[in-house]
């Protein structure tokens, strides 16, 4: 009995995996997914930190000596031009972003909680809209907006955003997640109206994935060229995105402006890198709260 059991031991301990050895392929993979995503942003932060004839002439990789002088160049072009179009930037990204997340936790909210005739064909039609490139739409919409006296204005920029078909879809997932029906329904008996339920009791529960909604539509507005470059033909409305791209459009007769792009990209990136140290606190405590309840 000894022998057999000593045995089973011997074949138990060559089969359990060594402590603390990890798998090194998926290490790899994703260090190599890394550096890939920070190689060209390591070069943009450094390439900003150059004079013009240092951007033509040194390393890629090495620092120059002109980041001051470049982002004073950057601030005074124009009249400050470029912080007007981060400004603008700000204004279709953040608004938009907000009023494109309370829009989709009132739709995906209902169509997750109320039960009515159709809901799965809408469903179905707004699954549909994920797949529609925007590119498809951009002129569509100019039309339309054009119709009505709006294009060349921020609300041709800002009510296209406003309708997000993914945002939508995640904001249903998440609120049959988080939203017993029970809660609901204890809520209805005390004699609580249904925008009071949405504001007081929905919305906090779904906060973890609406900041995700937030987050990535912003993220999308704020990267967005096609809608911009159609919509608007006054300057002074251009949101960064644009901006830059007259910047390096002039920039193929005159080199001095490389360096202002450059700069103007790296700068642009700050917001973004912000946006997620700030809403990252967020996922943490959703992240928390699954493992408690795990």
């Amino acid at each position: 009995m000894t022998a057999v059991t000593s045995t089973g031991d011997r074949q138990f301990r060559r089969r359990r995996p060594r402590a603390g050895r990890r798998p090194r392929l998926p290490l790899v993979v994703l260090l190599l997914g890394a550096l890939y995503c920070l190689t060209p942003v390591v070069w943009v932060v450094i390439a900003a930190s150059k004079s013009p004839r240092e951007l033509f002439t040194t390393f890629s990789f090495a620092p120059g000596s002109g980041l001051l002088d470049n982002l004073a160049n950057l601030s005074s072009y124009g009249d400050g031009q470029f912080w007007r179009w981060g400004l603008n930037s700000l204004l279709y990204a953040g608004l938009g972003a907000v009023l494109s997340t309370l829009v989709s936790a009132m739709a995906g909210y209902a169509l997750a909680k109320f039960r009515f005739r159709g809901r799965e064909v809408l469903f179905s039609v707004i699954l549909a809209g994920v797949l529609v490139p925007g590119i498809v739409l951009a002129v569509p919409q100019y039309l339309l907006l054009a119709s009505v006296g709006l294009a060349g204005t921020h609300w041709s920029v800002l009510l296209p955003v406003i309708i997000n078909p993914f945002g939508i879809f995640l904001c249903r997932v998440f609120a049959n997640a988080a939203v017993p029906e029970s809660t609901l329904e204890a809520a209805r008996l005390d004699g609580a109206g249904e925008l009071r339920i949405f504001s007081t009791i929905v919305l906090p529960m779904m906060v973890q994935g609406l900041v995700t909604v937030f987050l990535l539509q912003f993220v999308g507005i704020w990267n967005n060229f096609l809608l911009p470059f159609i919509m608007l033909s006054d300057q002074e409305k251009y949101p960064i995105t644009l901006g830059l791209y007259t910047f390096l459009s002039k920039g193929a007769g005159d080199s001095d402006l490389y360096p202002l792009v450059i700069m103007g990209s790296a700068v642009s990136v700050i917001p973004l890198i912000a946006l997620v140290l700030v809403l990252q606190r967020f996922w943490r405590a959703d992240l928390l709260a699954g493992g408690l309840k795990g």
